[in-house]
């Protein structure tokens, strides 16, 4: 993709909604654009009153390159809310900061089009009203946004709460999903999650257009249903993958960098969770004795245990200190040779684009997906909250790249099994084959994104729009 040079740029603002795994997809998207296209992009950042950015966030934004601004809008202050349900606490913050994003685009110079996540659907109005195209940012996969269309579907025709479905739900061109593994908002037809997936979906019919950070090679099905489906719904563009290219040596946490210098080649199982992810204390200390008896070197992100949520870290991720008294008694000691705790943070691209990365036990969060497979470093899928069950489905059951965990009765992944699972993926049959397929895909998705790739074209088809839009 050539730049195209013109004198004067027009302008595009991205609204992503609070959390780091939503901020970095726009931030590559900002990259990108920039890179390729004569735009400039303005960030308009919505956040929670008493939430604090994190080491990440602030090194991210303070790295962006010329022709990336940002605001920090007004923080919503949600302390009445009774909920931590993610989906509620996102939307009442977007939602709460329209009038301060409608001030910011209104007086923001040469504003073409405005990109918001999937809970940024309130700002649709918005920006049609100043005149303004309301694109969003789908930022996981095809078959997710291709399910989240077929929802009107499901709750008209079911009469039970999805978790106690007998058949699957079947997508075309897609693996099928069961209700168990539907994101936990849709579990409950009366709580507030299930109806702001709800509001949120009505208002996905006013976008001009729908980009998803996947590729056709990844999920031909999907894309082609979502493209040929329904003409009533916006146009869907499939732009990935985007991910973040290296950090560099000099970014925090580069010890773990350092340790892995150190490594045998592809020998290190990197274990992280994502940006919000936490484990019970009772998984937390499965985990860490089946790492132990695998006998394989890792690098472990590891964060206190919590005992309410799955995603208690989501918002703030301040444990910065290394003493690690919630693991099993002398864990790290036993395993210092060969294992490296970092405590809430690593730079996660550097760590799978590194020579003695082997595979990756991961929450199933879809930025973290598409790093593994462009970098084909194969997968353990142990998903935690929001789509990741059904991520994990994809991996496991449709693309063959990842080998997943059984958990008891108690929805506990034993330490026996973590021990198993880690072995089969480095030495066994059926991890030869994840590997084989990986490959495969990585070298698919540098196809897609190259000059000629799919990917590339579809951007091209939109961009170039935006720049030619006369004032």
């Amino acid at each position: 993709m050539e730049k195209q040079e013109h004198k004067l740029a027009n302008q595009i603002a991205l609204i992503p909604s609070p959390g780091l795994g939503h901020l970095i997809p726009f931030i590559e998207f900002a990259k990108l654009l920039i890179a390729n296209f004569n735009l400039s992009i303005t960030l308009l950042l919505p956040s929670r009153a008493h939430d604090q950015p994190n080491e990440a966030q602030i090194s991210l934004l303070a790295s962006l390159p010329n022709g990336i601004n940002y605001v920090n809008l007004p923080p919503i202050d949600l302390s009445h809310l009774s909920t931590d349900d993610l989906d509620v606490v996102i939307s009442l913050v977007v939602l709460n900061s329209v009038s301060a994003i409608r001030d910011s685009l209104a007086s923001l110079p040469r504003v073409v089009a405005v990109v918001t996540d999937l809970f940024g659907t309130p700002v649709f109005n918005v920006a049609r009203e100043l005149g303004i195209l309301p694109y969003m940012y789908f930022t996981t996969n095809a078959m997710n946004l291709l399910f989240t269309f077929n929802l009107n579907k499901l709750h008209e025709t079911v009469s039970c709460n999805f978790c106690d479905m007998v058949d699957p739900v079947v997508l075309p061109g897609c693996v099928p999903i069961y209700g168990r593994d539907f994101e936990d908002a849709l579990q409950d037809r009366n709580s507030e999650g299930y109806f702001w997936i709800f509001y949120h979906l009505k208002r996905y019919g006013l976008a001009e257009g729908i980009f998803i950070n996947t590729f056709m090679d990844l999920e031909p099905g999907a894309i082609q249903t979502l493209q040929t489906e329904d003409p009533n719904r916006p146009s869907v563009y499939p732009i990935g993958p985007i991910v973040r290219s290296s950090l560099g040596s000099k970014v925090y946490g580069s010890n773990c960098l350092t340790w892995l210098d150190r490594q045998p080649y592809k020998s290190v199982i990197f274990v992280s969770f994502g940006s919000g992810g936490t484990l019970t204390s009772n998984q937390l200390h499965e985990l860490a004795i089946g790492l132990e008896k695998s006998e394989v070197r890792f690098l472990w992100v590891i964060r206190r245990p919590n005992d309410e949520s799955s995603f208690g870290s989501y918002y703030n991720n301040h444990d910065q200190d290394d003493i690690f008294n919630f693991l099993p008694k002398g864990f790290a000691e036993r395993t210092k040779d060969r294992g490296l705790l970092v405590m809430s943070w690593a730079p996660q691209i550097d760590v799978l684009s590194h020579k003695s990365t082997f595979g990756f036990l991961t929450h199933c969060g879809w930025n973290s997906i598409l790093e593994s497979i462009v970098h084909a470093v194969p997968l353990i899928a142990w998903p935690l909250y929001a789509e990741q069950k059904m991520n994990a489905i994809i991996l496991n059951e449709g693309l063959k790249v990842a080998l997943r965990p059984k958990s008891n009765e108690h929805g506990i992944v034993e330490a026996d099994h973590v021990t198993n699972v880690i072995k089969e993926l480095m030495f066994g049959e059926d991890g030869k084959r994840v590997r084989i397929e990986i490959n495969k895909l990585s070298e698919s998705a540098k196809k897609a994104i190259s000059n000629v790739g799919d990917s590339t074209k579809s951007l091209i088809s939109v961009a170039t729009k935006w720049t030619s839009s006369k004032f």
